[in-house]
């Protein structure tokens, strides 16, 4: 494995070479809306290195987060989308990225008739720490000696408690576009453990990044060029979903992946995927008396939580599961069952996870229930489709 000094060296120097002048060995070919493009100068457009458009998966009024933002190419077309309402916060290493994408930030505002982007310096895989306030106390605090490394450790502890760079719960989707992969490798579950930290319950991720079909070899990984080429640090494809599963996301969904391999190399493939991922499964079980139906096509389907989901049968979920599938990404082939009595949350009992999966209607309905309707009244008058 290649040293990560010398990955992170050659990430940093590449990337900053990129910023001043096209490389077009960084960038798969992605088509954006063009509408949102009219307002960004040539120069960010042409310095753009992704391999996917997570911006597609960006709602009006979110507070969105692009990690490894570059020239902030994917900030302002998301800014447009949010509006006036929402925000963009954009999060780079890279100074001579980020001074590219501040340059227009003011001009593009005016274009735009707001502004709601910002750009902040850190690392994507340590979201609390503010590098600019790290520049700072070096300014003043040189490191000479330990005592002045464990001074300057001690000052690290402090701002990323007191003065955290992206605060916890507070972005409602993050974004990134093909830069995952340029993280050393030691860091790579760290960086996931932060993404999930700083989603607002029900929050998602729109991940767009280069992924290979094979392990990519030890001799490979030592090749800093290829890494910094989004090649050597690739996620296998299978392992970067587990990614997401370790880091506790849940309805994680690949929602695009290329046909064609990006590139090639010694038989192993390289391609774009973008992944959609949500937080929101973690917390305590309810039982209210709900039920749900997988309406198909498969026969079963067993969800991040291990509930198994038999096509048209009621099965009985606890409050928050039920929750979770009114919403996105299962609201469209799920129908979800409310019982007859509400059972506030406040008065609701421990749900059973070890029980029967299935409901009966009686659960929902209430033993005592006992109705009659034969009216139909909706259904049988004139122009009505039942009979």
């Amino acid at each position: 494995m290649a040293d990560g000094f010398e990955i992170e060296n050659a990430v940093r120097e590449r990337y900053g070479a990129a910023s001043q002048e096209k490389e077009d060995a960084l960038c798969c070919p992605v088509d954006y809306d063009p509408q949102y493009l009219k307002v960004l100068p040539l120069e960010i457009i042409e310095r753009d290195y992704g391999c996917g458009d997570p911006s597609k998966f960006v709602k009006t009024g979110e507070t969105v987060l692009d990690l490894g933002s570059g020239g902030g190419k994917i900030c302002y077309i998301a800014s447009q989308i949010v509006g006036e309402t929402g925000k963009v916060i954009g999060v780079d290493a890279n100074t001579e990225m980020l001074a590219l994408a501040n340059k227009y930030r003011a001009s593009i505002g005016e274009k735009i008739g707001f502004q709601n982007v910002e750009f902040r310096y850190g690392k994507i895989q340590d979201l609390k720490l503010d590098l600019n306030l790290v520049d700072e106390y070096l300014k003043t605090n040189p490191i000479k000696t330990a005592d002045d490394l464990f001074a300057y450790e001690s000052f690290v502890t402090k701002i990323k408690k007191k003065k955290t760079l992206i605060a916890d719960n507070s972005i409602d989707v993050i974004l990134s576009n093909c830069v995952l992969n340029l993280v050393k490798p030691e860091f790579k579950e760290q960086m996931f453990a932060e993404m999930f930290r700083v989603l607002r319950r029900g929050g998602r991720v729109a991940i767009s990044d280069i992924v290979a079909d094979e392990d990519v070899p030890e001799h490979l990984q030592n090749n800093a060029q290829l890494w910094s080429g989004c090649i050597s640090g690739a996620f296998r494809e299978d392992l970067f979903i587990e990614a997401f599963e370790r880091a506790g996301f849940y309805g994680i969904e690949i929602v695009k992946r290329d046909e064609k391999p990006w590139r090639v190399v010694e038989g192993i493939q390289f391609r774009s995927l973008t992944v959609v991922a949500y937080k929101g499964k973690q917390g305590a079980c309810w039982e209210r008396n709900q039920a749900v139906i997988y309406k198909g096509p498969w026969k079963k389907v067993i969800d991040d939580d291990g509930h198994v989901l038999e096509r048209g049968s009621r099965m009985a979920v606890c409050d928050k599961t039920f929750q979770i599938y009114k919403r996105e990404p299962y609201a469209s082939q799920i129908i979800t069952v409310e019982p007859l009595a509400d059972i506030p949350l406040e008065n609701a009992e421990e749900f059973d996870c070890r029980r029967n999966a299935k409901r009966n209607p009686r659960e929902s309905k209430g033993l005592e229930y006992n109705a009659t309707d034969l009216s139909g009244a909706e259904c049988c008058e004139p122009g009505g489709n039942c009979c």
